[in-house]
């Protein structure tokens, strides 16, 4: 069984007040919070993150960034609107599903995705948005979880992938980012797992000859 997007938002409005606390300790133990601020620091210009949830990038973005950001659950962005007021922060924050973006082609310098491809029901369409709205010249910075890149543990997630998607809002832990990121048109400017090959921090920029 396959959540819809209307079934994945109705789940997270339901656990919003609880997803920063049921998320930190796992942030803790795979260094994510460590991985957000390197990668984060790369956002220059106008930035769009897509599936912002409660804002936990604002703190590392560069003070400088335009950051717009969405997302599809209200509830989680009024935690985000609320984070954002903490750290005198001004992003402009919309109710939007990722796989169609409503902003004009070529409107954002960097795009932001980070732990929302292991949820969003058609990764490579959203990804294939991403590249659609990023500038020519600009970049997409992404951290996501996905299949390990150790073997015994990667068959431990197809094991238990049915399980996870159901207990755990319908994330698929098993899926293969890096690869959603080609199949959209990317051009990979660096990739890095951590954490047992499970967490990718990935840089690209649209390529010049999609396929």
């Amino acid at each position: 069984m396959e959540f819809t997007q209307e079934e994945i938002r109705q789940k997270y409005d339901e656990e919003a007040s609880w997803y920063d606390f049921r998320v930190s300790m796992l942030e803790r133990l795979t260094g994510i919070a460590r991985l957000r601020k390197e990668l984060l620091r790369k956002a220059t210009g106008k930035v769009l993150e897509i599936a912002v949830g409660t804002g936990r990038n604002f703190p590392y973005y560069p003070r400088d960034c335009a950051i717009t950001a969405i997302d599809p659950s209200a509830q989680m962005l009024e935690l985000a609107r609320k984070r954002a007021e903490t750290l005198h922060l001004h992003p402009h924050l919309q109710v939007m599903d990722a796989q169609a973006l409503t902003f004009p082609n070529h409107s954002f310098d960097t795009v932001v995705s980070s732990l929302s491809l292991c949820t969003i029901p058609e990764p490579v369409r959203a990804v294939r948005e991403v590249a659609r709205v990023c500038h020519p010249d600009g970049k997409a910075l992404l951290l996501e979880h996905g299949r390990s890149s150790i073997q015994w543990l990667a068959r431990f997630q197809d094991r238990f992938s049915d399980a996870w998607y159901r207990r755990h809002m319908g994330c698929r832990w098993n899926r293969e980012p890096l690869e959603f990121v080609r199949q959209a048109g990317f051009e990979i400017l660096s990739a890095r797992r951590s954490f047992f090959g499970i967490i990718h921090a990935i840089e690209a920029k649209p390529s010049s000859n999609p396929s």
